[in-house]
């Protein structure tokens, strides 16, 4: 791993920065390869309940992908269609994840900056907070799954609006429209941020992952083959040892202490 990305993790929350400050935390090709494998990884580690994407400072979260590869990386069809398959892949990945994943938002989140933090469960952002789309500056149709993630979160008047334009959307407008959760003084976002967590990661993990993966389901549409799986779901955690401590924690009147299993 380069020092483009880095991670932290105090206790049971990890934290992923876009390391490129100078560039406003601009997102390269090697960079979206690693979001993806990151967030992989910390999606099988038991020690891990939240996930928080950042970027590095105050001034960006991201100003989105980093434009200067393209005349090499994105140079004609066929590199734009491998190029595609691996931001693609990182965006599956985020929204994937079988834990809570938050993007904490300072300044700037541009582009396909949007699209990874659309792909997190929740959106924290600062007051000052800017948003935008600019694809049809540069002839780029967004990806079909961030356009429809665009449209669960804004409504589709809104999506066309935003993307139609390229303008970018303020930090108050982004809160009423629902593409973000949270708006909050700058020097608040990450306390305000890592308390939520703290919070979400004494819940129940089977809870909470039946939580994200039922919502997934219902916004995909359901299946029979989901609402298997959402049944299998419900019996794991009915007969897990986390539901024992919770019901004999509720009966004590204490905090339960709950191990995801």
């Amino acid at each position: 791993m380069s020092d483009d990305i880095l991670v932290q993790q105090d206790g049971p929350v990890a934290t992923v920065i876009l390391n490129r400050p100078r560039m406003r935390n601009a997102i390269n090709l090697a960079m979206w390869a690693e979001i993806a494998r990151l967030t992989e990884a910390f999606g099988k580690d038991d020690a891990v309940r939240a996930v928080v994407y950042r970027g590095a400072g105050t001034a960006a979260f991201a100003s989105g992908a980093d434009i200067s590869e393209f005349p090499e990386s994105r140079k004609d069809a066929e590199t734009a269609q491998r190029y595609n398959a691996t931001t693609a892949a990182a965006y599956a990945a985020v929204r994937e994840c079988a834990k809570p994943t938050i993007a904490l938002i300072h300044g700037f989140c541009m582009g396909g900056a949007v699209g990874l933090a659309m792909a997190c469960d929740l959106r924290f952002a600062a007051e000052g907070s800017k948003f935008g789309i600019p694809a049809a500056r540069l002839s780029i149709v967004y990806p079909t799954e961030a356009i429809a993630q665009l449209v669960d979160l804004v409504g589709p008047a809104y999506a066309k609006d935003i993307l139609f334009s390229a303008r970018t959307v303020s930090d108050r407008e982004a809160l009423a429209i629902g593409l973000i959760q949270r708006l909050v003084p700058a020097a608040e976002l990450e306390q305000t941020t890592y308390d939520y967590l703290k919070v979400v990661a004494d819940n129940a993990p089977l809870s909470v992952r039946g939580s994200k993966v039922t919502i997934q389901a219902y916004l995909a549409g359901f299946t029979d083959e989901s609402r298997a799986r959402l049944r299998a779901l419900s019996r794991e955690a009915a007969a897990s040892e986390d539901y024992r401590e919770g019901t004999r924690a509720f009966l004590e009147k204490r905090r339960p202490t709950f191990q995801g299993r």
